[in-house]
């Protein structure tokens, strides 16, 4: 109980304090018991959408936390969350209405409490753009993760020792998005096509960009190591982190107003989830959970891409969230299954000891 508190405390006291500016909230804009209920399960619903749609976020957050020094874990783990809980479920929602609608700042923030149809309809309609950028660079850190001719463990063997081999044609899975990004923009109407090319070729550019930051600081490492100094640079992990939450979190903003257009709701909901994202990673990696189930990094990046996917195919046809939940915790209990049976039947191999 005691290790769960560890981990899970300061989530479950940020909830309870969203929880009650929800209450308060609910109460100040209804003034009664009914509508201020109503409120709060929405709140609550919110927030348990997000977790299960960020759960394999959680697993990969973990599987590139586990590789940087504890400096840039803490860093992540502190500043990565303000911009994940404020940037992302705030911020980003109101500079999409300030984009599309051309209004500043103070207007936009006017324009969500005020008038929250027409907040929603816009960032509504920029569906097609979020759905290709987002989708585009989910789909490339899932390909990225099975297109590796040095990887040696695989889940789905039949599949992932195919992909590993493909891995020998230079850039076969940026080949594969471009291919994915043309034929669906081929049924779309010309201007959403043309929005939704430039979106993923954007997508498809920034994790390129994100991966070439993380090979430069790696290289000055390795160079920094031949001269005797201990250097261990986290920035590129870390700047990979936040592009990816951000990638995972246009889904969850999306989906939020299936369930309500006011961005107070919203913006509490999806903030709780987000903590407890955090806490999550934070757990996976203190207790060398990857190391101790070797098949849960593969399902959570198989996850990535059917997310991935479907956020690129959500340009066309609208797929309900909880399919997209339901398909990630299936994968990562697929793979967390798998993992404890192949542990009973080989408890000779050797893993990393949980703390």
């Amino acid at each position: 109980m005691a290790t769960l508190w560890r981990f899970y405390g300061f989530s479950l006291v940020f909830t309870l304090f969203c929880l009650g500016l929800a209450v308060w909230y609910g109460w100040a804009s209804t003034a009664s018991v009914t509508g201020t209920l109503s409120l709060l399960w929405i709140v609550v619903v919110l927030s348990v959408l997000e977790v299960s749609l960020s759960f394999d976020n959680a697993v990969v957050n973990a599987s590139v936390l586990k590789e940087m020094d504890e400096v840039w874990q803490r860093r992540f783990l502190t500043w990565g969350i303000a911009f994940a809980v404020f940037g992302m479920r705030i911020v980003f929602p109101l500079a999409i209405v300030a984009i599309a609608a051309g209004l500043g700042p103070v207007e936009t923030v006017n324009l969500s409490l005020n008038d929250p149809q027409e907040y929603e309809r816009i960032v509504s309609s920029a569906h097609v753009g979020i759905a290709g950028f987002g989708g585009a660079f989910l789909a490339m850190v899932g390909l990225k993760f099975f297109f590796d001719l040095d990887k040696e463990i695989h889940w789905i063997a039949v599949v992932e020792r195919h992909l590993a081999k493909f891995a020998a044609l230079p850039a076969a899975e940026i080949a594969l998005l471009l291919l994915v990004l043309w034929g669906i923009s081929t049924t779309l109407d010309p201007d959403e096509a043309l929005t939704f090319l430039v979106a993923g070729i954007l997508g498809l550019v920034t994790f390129i960009a994100v991966e070439g930051i993380n090979a430069i600081l790696e290289m000055k490492e390795e160079t920094a190591k031949l001269h005797g100094a201990v250097v261990r640079s986290g920035l590129g992990g870390f700047l990979y982190l936040n592009v990816l939450d951000a990638s995972f979190s246009f889904d969850g903003v999306i989906g939020a107003f299936a369930l309500s257009n006011n961005m107070i709701v919203i913006a509490l909901g999806l903030s709780i989830g987000a903590m407890f994202v955090r806490s999550m990673t934070i757990h996976l990696v203190r207790k060398g959970t990857l190391a101790a189930y070797r098949f849960l990094e593969h399902g959570a990046f198989w996850a990535i891409i059917v997310l991935g996917a479907i956020m690129l195919i959500s340009a066309k046809i609208h797929i309900p969230e909880t399919v997209t939940g339901l398909i990630g915790a299936i994968l990562i209990g697929l793979s967390f299954w798998w993992s404890v049976r192949y542990n009973r039947r080989h408890p000779d191999v050797e893993t990393v000891p949980a703390e």
